[in-house]
């Protein structure tokens, strides 16, 4: 999920601690749990760091080993070992729990969006995303913030965020069922699809769609059951020479392959250059695909400039190529 959205998950947990009679009929473990609750829904995204260095390093680790199974057991203790010292006489083990729970929920509801997370590390390090909610879904975060408007002029937290969660679970819910059915109408439309990957917008009944058949991709929207398709392209393997042997040692495409499961990919030649582009059939967006990497090379196979991540023009592309040569 988005920033703002694991901020009020934050405040919400923190408001339902005080179904714990140790928290409620303490104040110090009350405060401190607020703190920690707040802190722990926003640790696992401290990889966004990561951006700062380069687009391919982001892309490879982000929602990665800072969102696995050690992780979520280590956030809580760090994080309750720096607030404990500011509230010695909150309860410890109350503010451990609390501040876990915070941790494991930011993890969990992360592996429901179609980006997802590496949440079975080390056991596995495949991807796991469910595809059914959106990064930012504005009905999540307005029933947040109405549960913490409640909260705000009085009210009891702990039937006011029990209620908001039962609600939440039950958006959930619908969410799989317009999923399940968005995937029946994607099957009725292009039978011989052995792999469909359905992703949310920010509109509710709103889906992007890529899917794969043996001879060709296929991209599109579904309207509730109603099945557009855009765009629809022949599949070609990446061929087996010294050029695109030479791209997939760029760490900005070594890195998208890593993590794109569905694209196609270009060669330019030029009088001095070869390009090859590969392009994420995912995020289709304005009749453009803007997840992208992008490697050139010189005529001796010399990587000149690369580039990987989101773009929405040609211009700014080619910008992106000049101002960081072999990022």
């Amino acid at each position: 999920m988005d920033t703002g959205t694991h901020i009020v998950m934050g405040f919400a947990i923190g408001g339902l601690a005080a179904i714990d009679p140790v928290v409620a009929n303490d104040p110090a473990t009350a405060q401190s749990v607020l703190i920690a609750a707040v802190i722990g829904s926003q640790a696992p995204d401290a990889d966004t760091v990561l951006k700062l260095r380069n687009n391919a390093v982001y892309i490879r680790h982000h929602r990665g080993i800072t969102h696995s199974v050690p992780a979520v057991m280590l956030w809580p203790i760090a994080i309750t070992a720096a607030i404990f010292p500011f509230f010695p006489e909150a309860n410890l083990l109350h503010l451990w729990l609390w501040t876990f729970l915070a941790v494991f929920l930011h993890v969990f509801v992360d592996i429901f969006n179609s980006y997802g997370t590496q949440a079975l590390r080390p056991f596995s390090s495949r991807w796991v995303a469910l595809g059914v909610i959106n990064t930012f879904d504005p009905i999540i975060f307005g029933i947040h913030i109405i549960g913490l408007i409640i909260w705000g002029f009085g009210a009891n937290p702990v039937p006011t965020f029990l209620i908001m969660y039962a609600v939440i679970v039950g958006y959930y819910i619908v969410r799989f069922m317009l999923q399940s059915a968005v995937r029946h109408s994607i099957k009725n439309t292009i039978p011989k699809a052995d792999n469909v990957i359905i992703a949310p917008t920010i509109r509710f009944y709103q889906w992007r769609i890529a899917a794969e058949t043996k001879e060709y991709f296929y991209v599109g929207r579904a309207y509730g059951r109603s099945i557009t398709i855009y765009d629809k392209f022949k599949k070609k393997s990446i061929p087996d020479n010294e050029i695109f042997q030479k791209a997939k040692t760029d760490r900005n495409v070594s890195a998208f392959l890593s993590f794109s499961p569905l694209y196609r990919w270009e060669l330019s030649e030029g009088d001095d250059q070869y390009e090859v582009r590969f392009i994420d059939l995912r995020y289709r967006s304005n009749d453009h695909y803007p997840f992208v990497a992008v490697v050139q090379m010189d005529k001796d196979l010399e990587i000149q400039s690369s580039y990987t991540g989101w773009i929405f023009s040609e211009e700014k592309l080619q910008k992106k190529l000049e101002i960081l040569p072999n990022e």
